[in-house]
């Protein structure tokens, strides 16, 4: 309903024209789309700076362009002012959060000696649900590289451990298959008896909180930045950095672009090909510390 108002607010107070109502509208209805399909209790009231930052870097791996990216955000900015004038909200989210630059920013990446690291089980408490649930989390990221949303969709049906392969629904709706190693299939099936033995709850979900309900997007993101803050120093530390640091591995090891997009479910090949450019920088990196003339 306040979303209504704003845009009654801009078309007779503000004289904004209807093409120009309808496109903020557009971008409004955009943002609440995306932080739902993150967690549905979110709300525009609960929001945080985050969520909208990990919005923009959602539309930059989309393939947007910085200007639509930028004026999506515009959207979100001018509904909060304008939410906060009117004590909608206690605060804006959206304050000083900055809009990407034309030129379109490198996939940040966390190394493969600092997940080694990360994953190692000496560092956690095996014995303790929480841990062995994170880990868990985070290796999935990494080794299978979906996005958060596909996460924390899966049921267990949706998990093949004899033949290692999640069957995931994307965007749109679109099902992919996706391989994966013994190891994770070990820790999966580890955390699936520890699960089963402590956590009551009738939830099909694969991942549950303590209560036995499908876990949520804020409470994984705060435990994966938490994480990732103990190995690297990236300012981005979001669970969308796994998926990134997943195709950079992929590539880094020879496999081929055309299948790392089938399997990160990119619908444009030029979506993908940010990581060639990633990997590229490394491989200089490399030259120029190696190399006598560098």
């Amino acid at each position: 309903m306040k979303v209504t108002e704003f845009l009654d607010y801009l078309e007779s107070e503000r004289n904004y024209s209807k093409r120009t109502v309808g496109e903020y509208g557009d971008d409004l209805r955009g943002f609440e789309s995306f932080f739902k399909s993150l967690d549905a209790g979110l709300t525009w009231e609960t929001v945080d700076s985050d969520i909208i930052r990990d919005w923009v870097d959602n539309m930059m791996d989309r393939g947007n362009t910085a200007t639509s990216v930028n004026r999506r955000l515009s959207a979100v900015r001018s509904f909060y002012r304008y939410a906060l004038a009117r004590g909608f909200v206690a605060s804006d989210p959206a304050h000083g959060i900055k809009g990407p630059k034309k030129e379109r920013p490198l996939p940040q990446f966390v190394r493969e000696k600092d997940i080694d690291t990360l994953l190692d089980e000496s560092v956690w408490d095996m014995h303790r649900y929480e841990d062995v649930r994170t880990r868990t989390i985070i290796m999935t990221l990494y080794e299978t590289g979906v996005r958060i949303s596909e996460l924390l969709g899966l049921d267990d049906a949706d998990v093949d451990l004899q033949v290692c392969q999640l069957k995931v629904t994307g965007k749109r709706d679109k099902q992919r298959v996706i391989p994966f190693g013994s190891e994770l299939r070990d820790a999966l099936a580890a955390y699936m008896d520890l699960r089963d033995k402590e956590v009551v709850g009738k939830s099909p979900a694969l991942f549950l909180n303590s209560k036995g309900l499908r876990d949520n997007y804020c409470h994984v993101r705060r435990e994966v930045r938490a994480r990732l803050g103990s190995v690297c120093s990236l300012k981005k530390r979001s669970p969308h950095v796994l998926r990134h640091t997943f195709a950079t591995a992929m590539l880094n090891n020879g496999a081929g672009l055309e299948s790392v997009k089938k399997l990160l479910g990119h619908s444009k090949l030029t979506t993908t090909e940010i990581y060639t450019h990633t990997t590229f920088e490394q491989l200089k990196k490399v030259y120029e510390s190696a190399h006598p003339r560098a």
